[in-house]
């Protein structure tokens, strides 16, 4: 291979997309040892198929695209240093690529070429029948080759494989938060890596695992997984973020990480017309013509995953790694497509306080499975521009009652825009009042109706405001459902015109794309049952203070913009 291009960052590749419609592998040019590359290569190409009729050899079978990935991982090396340049790597490619079958075949050629003596390397999947899977996947190439078996000897009870003249074990295994403590893999192999996304410990088992990076032997991480089926969250959320900002040229000049990303750029993700054309899906899929036959794909798209639109949303983020989130669908609230657009960053509660005429607040109230939403949307004075910000709460007991979404919560609440508390109405609702005494004392709530809020469930916030000498006049019940179509169609139409504004808030984000919508007569509804598990209560908040802001209000008195609101603010 070529060495790194000059000028760029290490491992940056900013023609991959060029290379993917140019049927190339997706990667920067990596510099290796050409002795330890022909020997890996080598041996590579001798192990054979075990599920495949004629048992073929990796050279007869295996497309180009993993050689170079193999290669680049196990061989890679300064040309001036003799050093390790890959020390990570992340290899995202759709489903039936043989993707497990190689990685297990990169497993047993990574462990042949270790020189460590009694050393540990780890085969990692996230559930047992993927474990089991690559473990059958690389013990059945051993038994078919009787040189393999004088050089690795193969304990089916312990899942284990040992190379013989250095007694360094692969053992496979399944993930959990036990299978590292205490031990520095030399390597680590994990399958599908994007299952960790909902695993709420992974984070500590891969720091426990890159632990091994900083010693002498050092630890290489090669991971290989296909998009998620949900939204990206958690460990695999931050992974593919790092990926695709090393791949751009975007995280620093010398990353430790390889990406190797099969996927659209953004912009063609969300272009449903674009990735709807099968003669666009082979990009994607460089296993096409070997492991994957196009007609029974092309069938199977037709017969299952294009029957509804949730079926289609898992179908193309496994064999087209179209994300979630970013490939939208027909039940999507419309204001989605004009959300990102209508952000803008640094906007704050203190300074829509400072600039707006008038301020109104909507809330959502839920139970301990769900979250409390806020939202403060303020008339900017001049522009009069809606500006909306947004914060929520919830119970500690929801990442236990909503396991699917724990890990996205516990990002949320890293970023300090979502509060995990023990008590809702003890630590929420006199934040809640707070914020809208803040408001009252400022001048910018008008005299009636400004603070709405679905009736369901909140009898303990609206007793928390009467206690902090708000009027019931104050407080207006939003009836929700069809009564909502009026905020839920104008939003969007405010979205695109420029006309409302948002603080660019990470948790607004997901629970707008969250929101599915349903027809209900003329109207349009989104409601937490068409939503399923994902939240957005938030958004719903954000309805509440439309349907109040709608109605013109004027702010009840106090200070004007242009003097003291701002010292208030605190």
């Amino acid at each position: 291979m070529a060495s790194v291009t000059e000028g760029l960052p290490r491992f940056a590749c900013p023609d991959w997309w060029a290379k993917l419609k140019a049927g190339e592998t997706p990667m920067a040019d990596v510099p290796v040892n050409a002795t330890k590359a022909a020997k890996a290569l080598a041996f590579f190409y001798r192990l054979r198929l075990p599920d495949v009729a004629g048992n073929p050899t990796m050279r007869e079978a295996c497309g180009e695209w993993f050689t170079d990935i193999l290669v680049a991982f196990l061989a890679s090396e300064d040309p001036e240093t003799r050093d390790r340049l890959v020390w990570e790597c992340l290899c995202m490619v759709p489903k039936k690529n043989s993707k497990s079958t190689y990685t297990a075949a990169l497993a047993l050629t990574a462990l042949y070429l270790c020189d460590v003596p009694n050393g540990q390397m780890l085969l990692i999947g996230p559930s047992q029948n993927i474990s089991n899977r690559c473990f059958d996947q690389a013990q059945g190439m051993i038994r078919l080759d009787k040189d393999l078996k004088l050089i690795f000897k193969v304990q089916d009870h312990i899942k284990t494989i040992t190379r013989r003249s250095t007694g360094t074990k692969l053992e496979v295994k399944t993930f959990d938060t036990s299978i590292v403590t205490g031990e520095i893999p030399v390597m680590t192999i994990i399958d599908e890596l994007h299952e960790l996304g909902k695993k709420s410990a992974a984070i500590q088992v891969m720091q426990q695992i890159r632990g091994g990076g900083i010693t002498m032997n050092g630890g290489q991480v090669m991971m290989i997984t296909t998009q998620s089926d949900k939204r990206p969250a958690g460990i695999w959320k931050s992974e593919l973020q790092k990926a695709r900002a090393i791949r751009d040229g975007k995280a620093g000049a010398n990353p430790i990480m390889l990406p190797v990303l099969y996927e659209y750029p953004e912009k063609l993700q969300k272009m449903e017309s674009y990735w709807r054309k099968r003669e666009n899906w082979g990009l994607l899929l460089p296993n096409l013509g070997r492991s994957i036959s196009r007609q029974r794909l092309e069938d199977d798209y037709t017969n299952n995953g294009s029957i509804s639109p949730e079926t289609e949303q898992v179908w193309v983020s496994q064999h087209l790694n179209i994300e979630i989130g970013l490939g939208l669908h027909d039940d999507r609230w419309v204001g989605a497509d004009y959300w990102p657009k209508a952000a803008k960053p640094g906007l704050t509660l203190d300074e829509i306080m400072k600039t707006s005429e008038v301020c109104v607040v909507g809330i959502d109230g839920g139970g301990l499975d769900d979250l409390l939403g806020l939202c403060v949307m303020g008339r900017h004075a001049e522009t009069k521009v809606w500006q909306v910000w947004a914060k929520a709460w919830a119970d500690r007991d929801v990442l236990q009652l909503r396991k699917s979404i724990a890990p996205e919560l516990e990002d949320l609440a890293a970023a300090e825009e979502l509060q995990l508390v023990d008590n809702i109405e003890g630590e929420a609702n006199p934040e809640i009042v707070d914020i809208c005494s803040r408001l009252k004392v400022s001048g910018l709530l008008p005299d009636e109706d400004g603070i709405g809020m679905d009736p369901e469930g909140v009898s303990s916030i609206i007793d928390a405001l009467t206690e902090a000498r708000f009027r019931i006049e104050d407080i207006r019940p939003i009836t929700q459902g069809y009564k909502l179509n009026a905020a839920i169609k104008s939003a969007p139409v405010k979205l695109k015109n420029g006309s409302m504004t948002h603080c660019s808030q990470r948790i607004m984000d997901w629970c707008v794309g969250n929101a599915k919508v349903e027809a209900r007569g003329n109207a349009v509804i989104v409601t937490k049952a068409q939503s399923g598990s994902a939240k957005i209560d938030p958004l719903m908040a954000m309805f509440n203070a439309v349907m109040l802001m709608s109605w013109n209000p004027v702010a009840g008195g106090g200070p004007s913009v242009y003097e003291s609101r701002g010292a208030l603010v605190i």
